[in-house]
């Protein structure tokens, strides 16, 4: 395996160092902390992403492309350089709640381009989101992400190993994270139907013995394959789940 990132939520300084301390105990295991921006809290991305390097030699925040004027530079460009991230993942962004927060018709193309340009010692990533229309459609967008200059790719969490089959042979040759998430609850695996357009297979169950067995079962298969991991314990027992991911 070449690496395993953990995603985790910055919703307030105190409580994202407390799980950066509970992730120490598996710091020869983990190699990398992604850091979503998610508007309804107060810290940003790139300062989850400061605080997870105290703990952690490499962390990647999430940047929204519907946040960045095309027209101005990076806001955050001398924030990345301060702290020496040289790693973000681009995202389109869902809507803010917030009507005075600003957005744009920006799109991840424009922003993996426009970091290219401005911040060349980055190493920026983009999104796969297999739910969300035709694989032709998806197969599209990956296409003029790399044209753009993605250098890598992080997908939405897979539910059935043979529908991650199907996207790696599709995806040969790209350095790809696949996106493991535990779902432990009816409403939690609702919401993943309802949201994300996910079809659950047959033996699925919303429990933490499935999640933690279906984690181990594509860490299996990216150890075999030298790919990546990308683990979004979203809402669930933080301990509990990475106690049994790496035992």
């Amino acid at each position: 395996m070449k690496r395993i990132s953990v995603e985790l939520v910055p919703r307030d300084e105190d409580a994202l160092r407390q799980e950066l301390a509970l992730l120490q105990q598996h710091q020869e295991t983990i190699d990398i902390i992604n850091i979503p921006d998610l508007l309804r809290f107060p810290m940003r991305s790139w300062q989850g992403a400061a605080v997870a390097k105290d703990f952690f030699p490499a962390a990647m925040p999430h940047i929204r492309a519907m946040d960045i004027n095309l027209e101005e530079e990076l806001s955050m460009k001398e924030y990345l350089r301060a702290h020496d991230i040289r790693e973000v993942l681009v995202i389109e962004g869902d809507p803010p709640q917030d009507m005075m927060h600003e957005v744009y018709p920006t799109n991840s193309v424009d922003v993996i381009w426009k970091f290219r340009k401005e911040m060349p010692e980055v190493k920026v990533y983009a999104g796969i989101d297999q739910y969300r229309g035709s694989m032709a459609q998806e197969l599209y967008r990956i296409k003029r992400k790399l044209q753009a200059g993605a250098a890598g790719f992080f997908t939405q969490p897979f539910f059935d190993m043979r529908y991650l089959s199907v996207y790696a042979d599709m995806l040969q040759g790209l350095e790809v994270y696949w996106g493991v998430s535990p779902v432990m609850s009816a409403r939690s695996q609702s919401y993943w139907e309802r949201k994300n357009n996910v079809v659950f297979p047959h033996a699925f169950q919303p429990t933490l013995e499935w999640s933690v067995d279906f984690a181990r079962q594509v860490m299996a298969y990216a150890e075999r394959e030298q790919a990546n991991v990308y683990l979004m314990p979203i809402k669930t027992n933080l301990a509990a789940y990475l106690a049994g991911v790496f035992a």
